[in-house]
């Protein structure tokens, strides 16, 4: 499967509710100062330069699926941190790392078993994976808005995501190795002040490509049109705290 690509510029300008949302997971994240971090799903970079200054004496990885992403990442911190593009389901490491953070990345993966085992083998024996990512029931709302549209190339279509149960996830994490593991979801709406850019860029992202680039816009607006002022996504943020055995 190619990479995910993304507008990168876009994301970068839409993306203030992904960094108050990673915020509060980072507050989550107990750190001395001088640990090895990674930041499993990096987009930008807006969250690394946030989470480097938690760790001034320690060492940062930044990963992304996306090239375009790290592009800008390393463009935002230069050789402040090490950037580079992975699948995380491929994720391999030499040296492992102390914890790993992540948001808004795990429901773009569909197959989450493989992706706790590969962030497990990416952890030394007590490290912490602190994450968020969207959960059951996540923008619910924009969903029933697609399925109004009824575009042919979205019928019959379950969404790109993989919004995922607290109690499926406590599962998964536990057979990869997890222990002290606690899931829960939480509400978080958000009201975009460019719906329309919003739309395109955060939440349906690369999904778009199903279409071609002049209906692009029209399918986003007919979404738009499904949706109350002003336009709301209804997120459902599912967190995840677990320690590596």
């Amino acid at each position: 499967m190619p990479p995910r690509e993304w507008n990168a510029a876009s994301y970068d300008r839409m993306s203030d509710p992904q960094l108050a949302m990673a915020r509060d997971v980072m507050d989550r994240l107990d750190l001395r100062g001088d640990e090895r971090v990674l930041d499993a799903g990096c987009g930008t970079g807006r969250v690394t330069e946030e989470l480097l200054a938690r760790v001034p004496n320690g060492t940062l990885i930044a990963v992304d699926g996306s090239q375009a992403m790290v592009d800008q990442t390393r463009e935002r911190l230069g050789g402040r941190v090490e950037a580079f593009a992975v699948d995380l389901v491929e994720l391999e490491v030499t040296q492992p790392f102390d914890a790993i953070l992540s948001t808004a990345t795990f429901h773009w993966i569909a197959d989450h078993e493989r992706l706790f085992a590969r962030l497990a083998a990416a952890l030394r024996p007590g490290g912490k994976l602190v994450a968020q990512c969207g959960g059951a029931g996540n923008i619910a709302n924009v969903q029933a808005a697609i399925d109004a549209v009824d575009h042919p190339a979205f019928r019959d279509w379950a969404g790109p995501w993989n919004f995922a149960t607290p109690e499926a996830t406590t599962a998964r994490l536990t057979a990869a190795g997890f222990v002290d593991v606690w899931t829960w979801l939480q509400p978080w709406p958000v009201d975009p002040p460019n719906p329309r850019e919003y739309f395109e860029t955060v939440i349906l992202g690369t999904h778009l490509e199903r279409l071609p680039p002049e209906d692009r816009g029209v399918f986003v607006e007919d979404v738009l049109a499904q949706l109350d002022e002003p336009v709301r996504a209804n997120y459902v943020r599912l967190n995840l705290l677990a320690r590596r055995t």
